[in-house]
């Protein structure tokens, strides 16, 4: 512990009077020395102080000085980046400099910096990055760097206003929240955050997942809340780990008093606003649409299906809708194109039409939101309201040609309607593993010479039956059989498919796919001197893209953090293998081999027979959850270790 508190006194000291006088030295963990001394670089200070005026915009400072320890790290910070968005912020540095071993400091020009639009997919909004170029640094410089910032911090949904001014306000005017990361991506010797506020403002906060020291005091008329943390390591992850924002440290703050007052704003800001008003065209689709449907959930399905499969996901920067203020119905029912925000908007715009209640909702794609009424969200979806007074969330973005007209790959996912009467934080549920099947039946042979030939088939629901069906609807038709004999290259370089069929797969809304494939795979078995090696074919590849569960690390015996897979799901796999003359399965002519993992939270179960010249193989796998808590790990790596170990393992047939 005493070279960690040398070497970070020894940083503040060459480094000139001014460094050594902004902070004292500070004592480290004896377990932090190793990650101190070796990191390419340390965060000497990661400092951010917010001013909120009356209006809930603030004004940023963000001081980072950055040791560099060698040259990994000189190459890491040969470029300085901050990303912002000027539709709702501005943001330039105000300061770099470097202090070097010898004393000497470099004091860069930051009127040189660089500002540009920033890398763009998908969405494109005008957000920008600047950029500054230390130059050539080497071990021992510290890089220390101002940038000022003003605007709100996370405004994926705002709009603008002519006044420029008015774009830093944030949308729900006069309230002011932020959400700050409290974890490190490299050895940090102090990190605060310090925001001053008017004393009119009731300020809640919460620090998640950690420690941190805080206070708050009074300064005139403004209260001032610190929060810091010191000798901070990196935070470690885990293989499949939920969201880092799930489990990591981190700091929410928030002037709203709860979920239902920004429920109430969000619907009457685009009620306001017209966001959902008919028009002639889109009534006469939706009549169009609707025609012959009779039950309540027909039409909803019928609508959002439409929409999910009929407006391109692309969004281009059009000012004032950019954010919670959708865009109208003329211009979503004209253009066909926008982004999640506007899918949604036309598909209420529809329900609407049809004579449905619905409303817009906030939903955060990816992780938990908290009950602190800070906006952690990052998409937008719809609720319906059903002649028994419940209301679904309905999502046009996730499920193009999917059976689902919510997605159950968003399912454990925290949503906030904005309906008329408010409403508090929701959660999608659990979807039973049985809405997710996926299922193979093979009727395969092995013959003589190591080859294997035969037709399986797979039925499919849900989320597995939207991956089987994607390659017959999304590319060119003439590209379909390619695709499928992909699937079967998974298993075999040299495997040839011969045929196929399936149930109508454009037709998705009215049953679920079912394929089927003829094959034959050269030298599919390791045959010599009367014995032949191989795998079922179920247990193979075979659709591996299906069998997101096999992504999952099943290494270590114990995790930390709760842990994700794409969705639940039930896979059936049943195969009946022929032998060739003569050869019987090595365990014997009458074997059986069991394999059973039950639990609530995950299960396998399988069963292998030798019944004469053939062998029977059947295999079940449910897994209950798309999130699971980290005390799920053992049940979960149970039953999927159990599935590899299985899928792993050879059979061998002996010639009698």
């Amino acid at each position: 512990m005493k070279k960690t508190a040398l070497f970070i006194l020894g940083l503040f000291s060459l480094n000139g009077i001014m460094i050594a006088q902004s902070w004292k030295p500070l004592q480290a963990d004896a377990n932090a020395e190793k990650a101190f001394v070796e990191s390419p670089s340390v965060v000497l200070l990661d400092s951010t102080s917010v001013n909120v005026s009356e209006l809930g915009s603030g004004t940023f400072v963000i001081r980072r000085v950055i040791q560099i320890n060698n040259e990994k790290g000189a190459l890491a910070n040969r470029v300085i980046k901050y990303d912002y968005d000027p539709l709702t912020a501005d943001a330039e540095f105000a300061e770099m400099k470097i202090y070097h071993p010898d004393g000497s400091v470099t004091d860069l020009n930051v009127k040189e910096a660089c500002d540009y639009a920033a890398p763009a997919r998908a969405i494109y909004w005008g957000a920008r990055q600047i950029m500054m170029e230390p130059g050539m640094l080497t071990p021992g410089d510290v890089i220390d760097y101002t940038i000022n910032k003003k605007g709100f911090t996370y405004a994926l949904l705002a709009a603008s206003e002519e006044n420029d001014e008015e774009r830093f306000v944030p949308p729900m005017r006069g309230e002011f929240y932020d959400i700050v990361p409290f974890w490190v991506t490299e050895p940090t010797v102090r990190k605060v955050y310090r925001v001053s506020v008017p004393r009119s403002k009731d300020v809640q906060y919460e620090f998640f997942q950690g420690d941190c020291a805080s206070s708050v005091k009074l300064d005139g008329d403004r209260r001032v809340y610190t929060f810091s943390i010191n000798n901070a390591l990196p935070f470690e992850s885990e293989p499949n780990m939920v969201d880092r924002f799930d489990v990591a440290p981190k700091l929410m703050m928030s002037s709203t008093p709860d979920w239902k007052e920004k429920s109430l704003w969000f619907h009457k800001v685009n009620e306001d606003y017209g966001s959902f008003e008919p028009t002639p065209e889109a009534q006469a689709k939706v009549n169009e649409i609707i025609k012959g449907k009779k039950t309540e959930m027909e039409k909803i399905s019928a609508l959002t299906h439409w929409v999910a499969d009929n407006m391109r996901y692309s969004g281009i920067s059009m000012g004032k809708g950019e954010g919670y203020t959708l865009h109208n119905t003329q211009t979503n029912f004209t253009d066909r194109a926008g982004v999640c925000k506007d899918k949604a908007a036309l598909l209420i715009s529809m329900l609407r039409m049809a004579g449905f209640e619905a409303y817009p909702a906030m939903t955060m794609a990816g992780s938990r939101i908290e009950q602190i009424p800070a906006d952690h969200f990052n998409h937008c979806v719809a609720v319906v309201k059903l002649s028994n007074g419940e209301y679904i969330p309905l999502d046009p973005t996730w499920v193009p040609f999917n059976r689902e007209i919510w997605s159950s790959a968003e399912q454990q996912q925290n949503y906030l309607p904005g309906l008329p009467e408010g409403s508090d934080l929701l959660l999608t549920p659990v979807s039973d593993p049985s809405n997710h099947l996926f299922k193979i039946v093979a009727n395969t042979k092995l013959n003589a010479d190591g080859s294997l030939s035969g037709t399986f088939t797979i039925y499919a629901e849900g989320q597995s039956d939207a991956a089987v069906r994607r390659p017959f609807l999304q590319g060119y038709a003439e590209r379909v059989e390619r695709t499928l004999e992909s699937e079967l290259l998974r298993v075999s370089p040299q495997a040839k498919l011969i045929s196929w069929k399936a149930n109508d797969p454009k037709n998705y809304e009215k049953a679920p796919i079912t394929l089927t494939m003829t094959f034959s795979i050269p030298d599919y078995a390791t045959a010599a001197d009367g014995v032949m090696i191989c795998r079922p074919l179920v247990l193979s590849n075979l659709y591996g893209g299906v069998r997101s569960f096999l992504r999952v690390n099943t290494d270590n015996e114990n995790r930390k953090y709760g842990f994700k897979d794409s969705c639940s799901r039930l896979v059936e796999l049943q195969e009946t293998m022929t032998l060739p003359s003569g050869y019987v399965w090595a365990e014997g002519s009458n074997a059986n081999q069991a394999t059973d993992a039950e639990s609530d939270v995950a299960s396998f179960r399988s069963e292998l027979k030798s019944d004469r010249n053939k062998i029977k193989i059947n295999a079940t796998l449910s897994l209950g959850k798309r999130v699971y808590d980290a005390e799920d790990w053992a049940d979960f790596r149970n039953a999927v270790k159990s599935y590899k170990d299985l899928a792993d393992s050879e059979l061998v047939f002996i010639k009698k």
